[in-house]
């Protein structure tokens, strides 16, 4: 059971001890520079298995996730209301400091989905937020005819975005913004979806995750695709993980882990075109499930996987 004795652990602690203090996660000199030595510190491959750390390394690990959350949330108001004081906001995405990640996560996440289906009609983004950068990424470069549908449970986040998009008609025109709890999404609107995305920050434990997943497996079309963020290796300090074998009612396409500065995994799993009721108090993809091979966390290469 790893804890303070591995030195990537203790130096995790010592960053997480800083942010914990600080007043006001809002952009700073101060707050910049602590979460950039994070992001730095945890971006390299590491053979750390955050299932395996001990409590109160665990404890720590989702308080730091939350903290990282709260600031991530602020750091894109702060831009988007920069953004929005263009004419053309849009035109200035260079000016957040993470747009090139997103490029490349989306175009990562394109080629995942253009796999499996590569001409979606109407996708769901989860999650969106008031920077709705993968949204607008996929939409202007990737899939340029689709129909994005962002949810997002802060009305406040969904005004502002709505404003950056509302003056590029070629966008905005096929972007639609709805406040809600996913969860709460009746299956009418869910099955019209052939595409759901879910960001990394919804459900950040396991218990508010699985609720997600489960109201989207009983609730989406059967064949619709679920993308979902995940985290690998140190990066779990990051942001949650997402164990598929936990993907009930889902069967597992692909799992792919970055191996450059892009922090977020990508799980690809497709509706179960029939149910396949999990053993008591199990959770299961579907029959072949059972036949994965484990996960070398060493070889950070993409893994596909069919049912």
């Amino acid at each position: 059971m790893v804890c303070q004795s591995d030195p990537l652990v203790l130096k995790v602690l010592q960053l997480y001890d800083s942010i914990s203090k600080l007043e006001d996660l809002s952009p700073s000199a101060e707050v910049d520079a602590l979460f950039t030595e994070l992001v730095h510190l945890c971006i390299p491959p590491h053979p750390i298995d955050p299932t395996k750390l001990c409590p109160e390394i665990q404890e720590m690990r989702g308080k730091l996730i939350s903290l990282c959350g709260r600031a991530e949330g602020l750091m894109e108001k702060h831009f988007t209301t920069l953004l929005a004081s263009f004419d053309r906001p849009l035109d200035h995405l260079s000016l957040f400091p993470y747009h090139s990640n997103y490029l490349k996560l989306s175009r990562h996440e394109f080629g995942l989905l253009s796999k499996h289906c590569p001409n979606p009609a109407r996708v769901a983004f989860v999650g969106s937020g008031p920077l709705p950068l993968t949204s607008i990424v996929l939409a202007a470069d990737h899939l340029k005819s689709a129909v994005f549908h962002n949810f997002d449970i802060d009305a406040s986040a969904n005004a502002m975005a709505a404003k950056l998009v509302g003056p590029h008609p070629e966008i905005s025109g096929r972007m639609e913004f709805h406040t809600a709890d996913i969860a709460d999404v009746p299956g009418e609107v869910l099955r019209g979806y052939d595409v759901v995305f879910l960001a990394a920050l919804v459900g950040m434990d396991a218990e508010e995750k699985a609720h997600v997943v489960e109201h989207l497996a009983e609730n989406m079309a059967a064949g619709a695709i679920l993308m979902l963020r995940s985290a690998h290796g140190a990066r779990a300090f990051l942001y949650p993980v997402v164990d598929p074998c936990h993907l009930r009612g889902f069967e597992l396409l692909s799992l792919y882990h970055p191996t450059d500065d892009v922090i977020n995994s990508v799980v690809v799993a497709r509706r179960c075109l029939r149910p396949h009721p999990a053993p008591l108090g199990r959770h299961v993809l579907c029959p072949k499930c059972s036949e994965l091979q484990p996960f070398n966390p060493l070889t950070l290469i993409e893994e596909e996987h069919h049912c």
